[in-house]
């Protein structure tokens, strides 16, 4: 059996318990809910996964102070990549997250990041099919992991 070794600032940290904290200038803005299951320590995740977690709470609270008209997509930071409307999310142990989607011209899209190199812009964008209900992909990620039965605004 493999044992890590791991330095004493290593083990502090994935020992540390995982809190949110924000501040906004919109008194309607609400802050993130950490799900129980989030508030144990790290020591069980990799960085994909724990990566992962982190970027649904923020979808999800996100598509919160959404109207019915928006839903969420993201924006790349640097060239000239546009925007990927959400559709799905996962990760790949030990350091990859990837998100699937489709861009502005409806043409399939996955981005493929290693978790150092993360950086997510979302974005309300206007829902593609204005007659029908917005998709809220944050709720759907989040009760996947088990942390969320709060059903998804409309």
């Amino acid at each position: 059996m493999d044992k890590m070794i791991s330095t004493a600032a290593e083990a502090v940290e994935n020992a540390a318990i995982p809190q949110v904290h924000e501040v906004h200038t919109c008194e309607d803005t609400k802050p993130a809910k950490l799900p129980t299951e989030m508030k144990k320590p790290v020591t069980e995740k990799s960085p994909a996964r724990w990566a992962y977690e982190r970027l649904i709470l923020y979808i999800r609270n996100f598509e919160e102070q959404l109207d019915a008209e928006h839903e969420v997509a993201m924006g790349f930071a640097g060239g000239d990549a546009g925007v990927l409307r959400i559709e799905g999310m996962g990760y790949f142990d030990p350091d990859i997250v990837t998100f699937y989607g489709s861009d502005a011209s409806g043409a399939k899209t996955q981005l493929i990041q290693h978790v150092t190199q993360l950086t997510v812009l979302l974005r309300a964008l206007p829902k593609q099919q204005p007659d029908a209900k917005p998709n809220r992909i944050g709720f759907r990620l989040a009760a996947d992991l088990g942390q969320d039965d709060t059903p998804a605004p409309e």
